[in-house]
């Protein structure tokens, strides 16, 4: 990635590149960055993306488990849910249903 820009805009660039109905995790997103033990770090740039000019698919980042642990930071707590049932993604308990059926790892799906 390109070094000129900072590391939250390094995370939105990868989050807008998670296909409709997949989900990656905070962990994945850091490890294809280059920085593999910084998920808490996708974390804080995937709770402040409201801020950001562009659109950024938050809802498409879960933790390792595929647990919805961002779902406070969207606003109702529900939402974050919504968004993945939308796009045909099951969640139950706050837990995404076959979660490996719909991981997106970065590292293996971007050319690097």
């Amino acid at each position: 990635m390109n070094e000129d820009i900072s590391f939250f805009e390094q995370v939105y660039q990868v989050a807008q590149l998670i296909p409709y109905g997949r989900v990656t995790s905070y962990g994945a997103i850091a490890a294809y960055l280059g920085s593999k033990g910084s998920a808490r770090m996708v974390g804080w740039a995937m709770n402040g993306s409201h801020t950001s000019k562009q659109s950024i698919p938050a809802h498409r980042v879960v933790n390792r488990n595929g647990m919805l642990t961002g779902k406070a930071h969207f606003g109702a707590p529900d939402i974050m849910q919504q968004l993945l049932e939308n796009e045909g993604i099951k969640v139950k308990n706050d837990q995404i249903i076959d979660f490996e059926k719909h991981f997106w790892d970065p590292s293996k799906e971007l050319n690097i």
